[in-house]
């Protein structure tokens, strides 16, 4: 049930519809697409089902979320309604807000979903305002999936898979690469190492120096790998 804050407020009147615990990670979730329920319960971890159960139905009430039936499709989907997605600008200030006063490396038996660590990463550095003096494509190779995040002169963007062009190739997990980009930047060198880097060396300082790193001799084998990209990533 959710909660009422008694007084006349757009502020409380907004949370008493979006503010009980799960509804905005379950929106977070809904922004990338329509999700089954199962999508919804292996990225929200911690739910149970009958938490998530409850969690959609009152956003169905609310009117932020429906069911999206398609011809064929056995399971029930969800999407977010034209008021559901009107919540994107809120759900990437939070994030934003998050990295900037909230973040910390990853704990112990923490999950991470490399998806949300790239979304993440890619918006905060659209909203800190970081540029390259050129276009650039960084793949991301994690032990089961890709990602490339690129600088298109304009903005970065990320997607799932690796880049036909990328500039650089990181090998690596989401528990290094997530404490990469949450530690203070003196720290950065330590974490660097852990990473093995493909690509030319000019790209390889590029990258180095957006993290705050002088020094392009690091790598886990003892150095950064400054050589052509090879072979693709089968992981899509």
């Amino acid at each position: 049930m959710a909660h009422k804050f008694q007084h006349f407020c757009p502020v409380a009147r907004a949370l008493e519809k979006i503010g009980e615990k799960w509804s905005l990670l379950i929106i977070r979730d809904l922004l990338r697409g329509p999700q089954r329920f199962t999508d919804l319960l292996k990225y929200l971890n911690n739910i149970t089902p009958a938490w998530l159960t409850q969690r959609l139905r009152e956003l169905e009430t609310t009117g932020i979320i429906e069911r999206d039936h398609q011809p064929g499709r056995r399971e029930v989907w969800y999407r977010l309604t034209p008021s559901g997605r009107d919540l994107g600008p809120i759900v990437e200030a939070l994030s934003a807000w998050g990295l900037r006063y909230a973040m910390r490396p990853p704990l112990p038996g923490e999950v991470i979903h490399p998806e949300l660590l790239m979304s993440g990463f890619a918006a905060s550095l659209n909203r800190r305002g970081k540029r390259l003096s050129q276009a650039a494509q960084w793949s991301i190779r994690f032990p089961m999936v890709t990602y490339t995040i690129s600088f298109n002169k304009d903005q970065w963007v990320h997607h799932k898979g690796e880049g036909r062009d990328a500039d650089l190739i990181l090998t690596t997990t989401p528990e290094t690469w997530a404490t990469l980009i949450t530690v203070p930047r003196s720290e950065r060198s330590r974490f660097i190492q852990e990473i093995p880097i493909q690509g030319k060396s000019e790209r390889i300082a590029e990258f180095l120096q957006l993290f705050g790193v002088s020094s392009p001799e690091d790598s886990s084998s003892g150095k950064i790998i400054a050589a052509p990209t090879g072979k693709r990533n089968p992981n899509k």
